[in-house]
Parts: structure tokens; sequence; C-alpha cells
């Protein structure tokens, strides 16, 4: 059968990526507790393509899928990374994968458990002289109380809940649950999926004697990380969804 994909292209437009985006897959990944949990990724995957080549082969992509099955691990992004470009013929690749991740959290006080679940990003990239760069991510939800609004009022101060999302390069593995906690402990309070009412108090009542602006959220993740030796590069940004404006405040702080 005629392979239109690899028919010559006389444009003279080399493409960045071609490929799949948002395919749904089963994976299993690393758990610091149990061991392996088993979840669902979103995954993008793209190669490059040359400027006198017309398309690349979409299949191919979820056919390589089953190289990661059934763990996800470093080791396996480099060699899917590594199979994408001799199986295209691409000089550099891109896997991407977003997953939810569950973890299990006590209340505080009554230790009542629940599942907390993060959204987990890992992303890979092999470029044309075979380097692979990988980046672990995590989208951490948190509370903030304000400050300013503590200092200026009379009774109490505003509250939200917010979000930090968290980037790292590293030299060895980083555990996901590290990443989580680390942020965790830069907010006012953390979140919790179970709360009974001994743990409503608590968690107000530590989110009000802890008082965060999104700047010092930032500044308090970026400081612990520049301390980390492991750690070669990140970019942590906190969104508080504000509950007295109708924006959300934000800060971000990328490393050298």
């Amino acid at each position: 059968m005629k392979d239109v994909q690899s028919q010559p292209d006389f444009r003279n437009i080399p493409i960045d990526k071609v490929g799949i985006k948002n395919l749904r897959y089963p994976i299993t990944v690393r758990d610091r507790r149990e061991g392996f949990q088993h979840t669902i990724a979103a995954i993008n995957m793209y190669v490059d393509l040359p400027h006198d080549n017309k398309g690349t082969h979409m299949s191919r992509f979820v056919e390589m899928l089953h190289l990661l099955r059934p763990e996800v691990s470093l080791e396996k992004f480099e060699a899917i990374l590594d199979n994408m470009k001799q199986h295209l013929n691409a000089a550099s690749a891109h896997l991407e994968m977003t997953f939810p991740y569950f973890i299990e959290k006590k209340a505080p006080i009554s230790t009542s458990p629940g599942l907390m679940d993060y959204t987990c990003s890992i992303i890979g990239t092999s470029d044309p002289s075979g380097k692979v760069d990988l980046i672990s991510e995590v989208v951490v939800p948190i509370s903030s109380v304000c400050p300013c609004s503590m200092e200026i009022s009379e009774f109490g101060a505003h509250n939200q809940r917010g979000e930090v999302r968290l980037s790292t390069r590293f030299k060895k593995f980083i555990w996901m649950e590290d990443m989580i906690d680390l942020v965790e402990q830069a907010a006012s309070c953390d979140v919790f999926s179970v709360l009974k009412r001994v743990d409503e108090k608590c968690v107000t009542e530590r989110a009000f004697a802890n008082p965060k602006f999104v700047e010092d959220i930032v500044r308090d993740v970026a400081k612990t990380l520049n301390e980390d030796d492991n750690i070669t590069w990140f970019s942590v940004s906190a969104e508080n969804f504000e509950s007295i404006h109708n924006h959300s405040a934000y800060a971000s702080i990328t490393s050298g």
C-alpha cells in the first residue's frame, strides 16, 4: 500500500514537534508507601520532522507505549525516547505524561484517613546529541491566610485555597511525595479530604497562626530547593484563588 507519510515535501519547512496529544493510557508508577500505584495518564508524544518529510507515522507512537508497561520509570522514559527517534527517523523526541497520584492522608487530630489526589507529570526530551532531559512536576492544593488582611482587620482575615506548581530537575531520583511535602510545609496550611470538627478547628487555627502571601510561599520553597544539592533546576509558582477579589494572586520563581 502507498505510504503517503513517507513521501517528500517541497515546502522546505521543518516541524519542531509532531505526534499525538492527550492519549489516555493506564500506567503503573512508583509509590513510596505501597511500592506501586495504578493510575491513568494523559500522554503527549512528539518528534521533530525534517523539512523534506511529508509526515510522521502516528500509529507508531501508541505501539511504543507498550515499552512503558507495567511500570513507568526514569529508565523506561529514556528507552522510549530513544525508540521514538529510531523508529520515526527523528533527531529529537518528547514525551509528556500527566496523571492523578493518590496519597492517603490522615486528619491532624482525629486521624481519620482520606485519599488526596495530586496532579503529577513526568516530562522527557531527547535532543539530537542523545542528551536526555527529565523533569518531574507536581500540582499541590494549599490554603493560605492573607498577612495584610490579618494585620488591618479587627476580626479575622480573608483566606483561600490555592495551587502550587513545582517542577524540578535532579541528579538522582526524587519521590513525588517529597515534592508534595515540601510544598505543603510552605503553605499556611495543607489541604485534607476528610476533616472532623476537631480537625477543622486545628487546621483553621494552624493557618491563621501562619499567614502567607504567594510571595512567601514560593520563596520558602525556593530557599529549601536552593539548599538541596540533588536539585539542579526548579520552577515554582503559587496561585491563590482569592476569596475577596475577582482575580487570583500569583508569584513564580525559576532558578538560574
